[in-house]
């Protein structure tokens, strides 16, 4: 998971939506002291019923409040898992390092907040088959006349610092600006400061999906990919959630997903 904005925005965000809780009907953390109950597949659910599902809002366009309601990519395959489970879907807004760290697990059948899978944390928590391959991105300003890599030289590139983005640029020769956070990049690339950026194609691509003056130019394989954090040993569960990520995979679900909140992948 990349950060989106600065620490203090994160904060301010957080806030927001702990204030909103009470109208979201969010389920409160810690889980239900009732004993586990079956669901389709025989899957057991923490809350009878309900799919409750831990994760870090906000955080767009994976999760975050509209109208009332929480939507997002990962909340649109949620929905899904819980369709699946025929059960309600219950969202329990949890900070990413309980996410991390499996500990949100403890209240939680899944965590689904855009956690990229290493090895570190397939060590306390199991992942569902990969969901996302958030790989980097590089977007510019139509009227830069960028349509390569190798056209961005000289050009003004901006990356977030200690990123991915900001290795792989220095590796393919760039002399990119560095900025503290993607918010930050983003910022700069609208205000017309910066010909392009390069990032994770999740962030980027939502950042400029709805705008004509942008286009992405390249995608560039890293290897990140994402998955449902499950509780260690929990192989109903896990089998359950990959049945409906296949699902979701056959009949064009995920591809459409992702074009509605990331836009149109680069050509």
């Amino acid at each position: 998971m990349q950060p989106m904005s600065s620490a203090t925005a994160k904060l301010a965000a957080k806030a927001a939506a702990i204030l909103a809780v009470g109208a979201l009907s969010l389920t409160a953390c810690g889980g239900s002291s009732t004993p586990a109950a079956s669901s389709a597949g025989g899957v057991q659910l923490i809350n009878t019923g309900k799919l409750t599902v831990c994760s870090d809002v906000p955080y767009e366009p994976f999760e975050f409040q509209k109208d009332g309601k929480i939507v997002g990519f990962d909340m649109d395959i949620a929905a899904e898992v819980a369709k699946d489970l025929k059960a309600e879907l219950s969202v329990v807004d949890s900070s990413f390092e309980a996410i991390e760290t499996g500990t949100a697990l403890t209240g939680c059948d899944v965590s689904i907040s855009s956690v990229s899978i290493t090895d570190t944390r397939k060590a306390v928590m199991d992942f569902s088959d990969p969901y996302l391959n958030d790989d980097l991105t590089l977007v510019a300003t139509e009227a830069s006349g960028i349509t390569n890599i190798d056209g961005a030289k000289g050009k003004k590139v901006g990356v977030q610092q200690a990123t991915t983005g900001a290795q792989y640029a220095k590796d393919k020769g760039l002399d990119a600006q560095q900025f503290e956070d993607t918010g930050l990049l983003v910022q700069a690339l609208k205000a017309g400061t910066i010909d392009a950026a390069l990032g994770n194609q999740s962030v980027l691509g939502y950042a400029i999906k709805d705008d004509s003056k942008y286009k992405r130019v390249e995608n560039y394989a890293t290897g990140e990919k994402l998955g449902i954090a499950i509780k260690k040993g929990n192989t109903a569960m896990a089998d359950q959630v990959n049945s409906t990520l296949k699902r979701l995979t056959d009949d064009g679900s995920l591809k459409k997903y992702e074009t509605t909140w990331f836009g149109e992948a680069a050509k």
